[in-house]
């Protein structure tokens, strides 16, 4: 997979919250080079120079690419004379005055998408809390970038034009527009979120919805898991809310549609644009 500006900005955050949590004053990282065993640095964090921009690191060689060959944190108290890894990298390493160094690889479906660093300038052991919390960075960056790929996945399924109303392509788009729909609330990079709603958009109808009463959000969401013949109980699971908070989103998208029942508020969500 290509890398990409979005995720990208997911190794930006982790680095950001990798510097906060674990108190490292050098954080720095990366994505694996599509169809390449290498990390490329992309992300700086608190260096004092770009010694380490843009540097190629193989799957291997030096801590990185121990952690990218391993698939799990490393750590060494001293780079320059460790003997735990390779020295290809000791020049960029040594200008930014880097000691004590850590590596760990984030790893989306059991393979490694790249790798974030945390370091001192002074050459003594990283503790166990400290690598805990450089570790719970990377899982965030994971979990992000598994709902990508879940979404870009569901995109791709939606992608067949759709045939006449009830054909089998078109029921495909529809069950792939409630999966996007239940899978954005979980995102927590607004920016990310935003995109993946606007993408619901382009499956609903495509001229969008047509003047009439504006739904909010979360009642499009449950909307589109009752179209999908899901219960009460099964929205609820799927969008991560209780079952009574579903209730209540249905009442209020009935009472604004004019339906008096479930299915005749998906038939009315359809009509004016709401629902693919």
């Amino acid at each position: 997979m290509a890398v990409d500006a979005a995720d990208t900005a997911q190794i930006r955050s982790a680095l950001v919250r990798l510097r906060r949590t674990t108190g490292l004053p050098v954080a720095f990282g990366g994505l694996v080079e599509a169809g390449r065993r290498q990390v490329r640095i992309s992300e700086l964090s608190g260096t004092a120079t770009t010694a380490l921009s843009a540097l190629a690191v193989t799957a291997g060689n030096g801590l990185g690419g121990r952690a990218v060959a391993l698939s799990r944190p490393c750590a060494v108290t001293d780079y320059s004379v460790s003997r735990q890894i390779s020295h290809e990298y000791d020049l960029p390493v040594a200008a930014e005055g880097l000691r004590s160094v850590l590596a760990v690889p984030v790893v989306v479906r059991r393979r490694v998408r790249g790798v974030l660093y945390g370091a001192l300038r002074t050459a003594q052991p990283l503790g166990d809390r400290t690598l805990g919390a450089a570790v719970a960075a990377a899982r965030d960056a994971e979990q992000a970038l598994v709902l990508r790929e879940e979404a870009d996945e569901l995109l791709a399924a939606a992608a067949p034009a759709p045939g006449p109303a009830g054909g089998a392509a078109w029921e495909q788009v529809r069950e792939a527009h409630a999966a996007l729909r239940a899978l954005a609330p979980r995102i927590a990079d607004p920016a990310l979120r935003d995109e993946l709603l606007r993408a619901c958009g382009l499956l609903a109808a495509g001229d969008g919805p047509v003047p009439g009463p504006r739904l909010a959000p979360r009642e499009v969401d449950v909307l589109a898991c009752v179209a999908g013949g899901a219960t009460n109980g099964e929205a609820a699971e799927r969008l991560g809310v209780g079952t009574e908070t579903v209730k209540s989103y249905l009442r209020s998208a009935m009472r604004k549609l004019g339906a008096h029942t479930r299915t005749q508020a998906v038939a009315a969500a359809r009509r004016t644009g709401w629902l693919p």
